[in-house]
């Protein structure tokens, strides 16, 4: 018999009917990753209709999984598991009336059954549960590499530090093991790299290096699939994942390498203008590069107007250093010391730059007029939810609602076709998560990493001051997340959302920045007890391994079509294997002194 296909969850469901009594009936197909099968039993005289809908699903409408024969008849189907799962089990289709209903987190390679019956003196039917087959330990391979890349780590850091404890004359302690003051422009040679007048060049701050490389590893390894787990992959709609922090931390790092790329090019006596060119081009060859590389892919073939996409990752970070740039070359400072009779001496940080905390208020209370005011046809103002199912099916079309309608009247279909939500809520309205509205929130963002630059500047002779102001600044945004989401997924004032770029969001990644930075920082820099291996080689060149794993992601030795697809051991063997590649051939272009800078 033929089976019937239903989207269940981000995987189609089988569910066949059986016209026997006993046996899982399936399509012959092995269970996959992320799948186990649950075989439902009618011991009834009448037919029972199965309704699910997923708990990470808000507020959705059920939906129908399939009808079971009566007289001992039994069909099964294949369900995913990443996800806790809501079942009812009616006697009529249209009857909203269910005499089961339960919820249960179903576990890989299990396979359970359902069984209806209705026992004797019972005036009610009752379902009763088994389990099968015992489920696979799907977190077995993530704990296996978590161990090994626990040990190497270690490794890492406790070999060159051993070696340093271990230097018996003060002269050699001197000589090799001192660390240097770290520059503040990140904007230059690598660390040790002599100049043209032949003096060493002060150390860059590698705490940023290694902050962007750490950044971008974990990019890579997401964007290749993450071993298949649903936590390394964006979150549907409201929440957060792995995946959800990795690009805030890049606009993060953008903002902070602006005001000290800037604060050194200044005091090398660069003009205005020839800032304004540097920008200018560094812009245009981003969005080029983004706009190039998005609309190409080997599977699909050349680039066709059909498929087009505007918005874009490289797109959205271009524009973002342009606009935190012109805010920096205009209405920036050059160092200013101390001065102990003034009564803003320690917010000097945040007063000397009024006009640009100005400007950010401004941009920050227009994407809240747009967000929260703008009318959108057949959708209620204000609307924040992904549409489709959700919210009760009441909106199906509002889609991101004021940011997806600005969006699709602006760029048409030529955005994202399949957001993150559209599996999960069963949308049907295209949604670029780099839209026009998040754009405003991401120079939001990339201007508290600006902070974190003029923290690094203002007090670059105190360290434990510069801890202190990174830690008040991580507790007041962290606060602010927490008020603006009341700590829940869905529920809050304004959610944590990734697709939306909401306040909440950056408020939060905001945080997890500067304390990450922070940490970083007096490791790195202050003490000296890690030197940021292997993450400061990617982050010296992260424009390489950007557009190469993007571009090469696809092809051999960085990936392989895959055998054993039934758990996540060989999936998440490749994504790592593809990871270490990228970081091992940033290292051998460190080792070369081969840079590519835009």
């Amino acid at each position: 018999m033929e089976p019937y296909r239903l989207l269940f969850t981000g995987l189609p469901v089988l569910f066949l009917i059986n016209g026997g009594s006993g046996g899982h009936v399936t399509d012959g197909s092995p269970l996959k990753m992320d799948q186990a099968l649950l075989t439902f039993h009618n011991q009834l005289t009448e037919e029972v209709h199965v309704f699910y809908t997923s708990d990470y699903c808000y507020k959705c409408l059920y939906q129908h999984l399939g009808t079971v024969k009566p007289r001992d008849k039994n069909a099964s189907a294949k369900v995913n598991t990443q996800f806790t799962l809501t079942m009812q089990v009616h006697l009529q289709t249209g009857n909203a009336t269910f005499f089961c209903r339960w919820s249960q987190t179903y576990e890989e390679g299990g396979h359970y059954s359902v069984w209806v019956q209705k026992p004797l003196g019972f005036t009610h039917p009752v379902c009763k549960f088994s389990v099968d087959k015992s489920p696979n330990n799907a977190y077995l391979p993530l704990m296996v590499a978590a161990l090994l890349l626990a040990i190497i780590t270690l490794l890492f850091v406790m070999v060159p530090y051993i070696f340093r404890r271990h230097c018996t004359s003060e002269f050699i302690k001197t000589v090799c093991c001192q660390d240097p003051q770290p520059s503040l422009d990140n904007d230059g040679a690598p660390a040790g790299e002599a100049t043209d007048t032949g003096r060493a060049k002060p150390s860059r701050l590698l705490s940023l290096d290694t902050f962007r490389g750490f950044s971008l590893t974990v990019m890579v390894f997401v964007n290749y699939g993450g071993g298949g787990y649903w936590f390394f992959q964006h979150a549907p709609w409201n929440g957060l994942t792995v995946a959800d922090l990795v690009m805030p931390w890049f606009v993060f790092i953008i903002g902070t390498s602006v005001v000290l790329a800037f604060n050194s090019m200044r005091r090398r006596g660069v003009s205005r203008q020839q800032l304004l060119r540097k920008i200018t081009w560094r812009t245009a060859v981003l969005m080029m590069l983004g706009f190039c590389f998005l609309n190409y892919s080997p599977r699909d073939g050349p680039l066709s107007c059909s498929w087009l996409r505007i918005p874009g990752v490289l797109q959205r970070l271009g524009f973002t250093y342009f606009a935190l740039s012109i805010l920096q070359t205009f209405w920036g400072q050059t160092e200013i010391p101390l001065r102990a009779h003034h009564w803003w001496n320690p917010v000097q940080d945040v007063v000397l730059y009024w006009p640009q905390w100005l400007i950010i208020i401004v941009l920050e209370a227009l994407w809240l007029c747009i967000t929260f005011l703008l009318p959108v046809p057949d959708c209620p103002t204000g609307y924040l939810g992904a549409g489709g199912i959700g919210d009760d099916g009441l909106y199906p079309n509002c889609t991101g609602g004021a940011a997806g309608y600005l969006d699709r009247w602006i760029f048409g279909d030529n955005m994202y076709r399949y957001p993150t939500c559209r599996t999960l809520y069963l949308t049907v309205m295209p949604f670029d998560p780099e839209g026009i509205l998040g754009t405003i929130n991401s120079i939001v963002m990339g201007f508290l990493g600006m902070q974190a630059g003029k923290i690094i500047i203002f007090y670059k002779r105190n360290h434990a001051h510069i801890i202190c102001r990174f830690l008040a600044w991580a507790i007041v945004l962290g606060i602010s997340a927490a008020i603006l989401s009341k700590c829940t997924r869905d529920g809050g004032f304004i959610p944590v959302n990734k697709n939306l770029w909401s306040l909440s969001y950056v408020t939060c990644m905001g945080c997890f920045s500067f304390l990450l930075l922070g940490g970083m920082y007096f490791v790195i820099d202050v003490k000296g007890w890690w030197a940021g291996q292997p993450f400061i080689y990617p982050g010296m060149n992260s424009i390489v391994v950007y557009v190469g794993h993007s571009l090469l992601g696809f092809y051999f030795p960085f990936s392989w079509e895959m055998r054993f697809q039934a758990s996540h051991w060989e999936s998440l063997l490749q994504h790592l294997w593809a990871t270490a590649l990228w970081v091992l051939i940033a290292y051998l272009l460190y080792r070369k002194k081969c840079f590519l800078k835009i």
